[in-house]
């Protein structure tokens, strides 16, 4: 029973891996990255800048999402300023959870008005993975 479970385990892995390699875009890399940390930003427009220079023509699209509680302090819009101005130049786009926003009372208006507000951050995480992109969850 044991082995049966463990090839199974093994099948199953192996096509999601086959299935996640055929959705990805040879010619585009596309990105998403969902954090719960506001400082986490810097490290993450760093990291897009380099891959933009790695990938050349090839970058695509690179997306953050911002989830949990941290969502309070999107409203700091002088906190959010340098952010915003740095994945501007970068061609990142920044943006909020709206599950996050509702769950932890703020109001989407206080955010500043470049980052869109999705209504769920890890849904649209998921249906971006579907498209292809390459995810990670800081």
């Amino acid at each position: 029973m044991k082995n049966s479970i463990l090839i199974f385990t093994a099948f199953f892995m192996l096509f999601s891996i086959t299935t996640n390699a055929q959705n990805h875009n040879p010619d585009k890399n596309n990105y998403v990255v969902l954090t719960k940390k506001i400082p986490q930003l810097q490290p993450i427009l760093i990291t897009a800048e380099e891959l933009q220079k790695e990938d050349g023509h090839h970058f695509g699209d690179f997306q953050v999402i911002v989830c949990g509680q941290t969502v309070k302090g999107l409203t700091d819009k002088e906190q959010m300023k340098k952010y915003i101005q740095r994945a501007e130049k970068a061609n990142v786009a920044i943006k909020a959870c709206g599950f996050s926003l509702k769950k932890f009372g703020v109001d989407p208006k206080a955010i500043p008005s470049e980052m869109e507000v999705v209504e769920n951050g890890i849904l649209y995480d998921f249906q971006l993975q579907k498209k292809g992109y390459f995810s990670i969850e800081l």
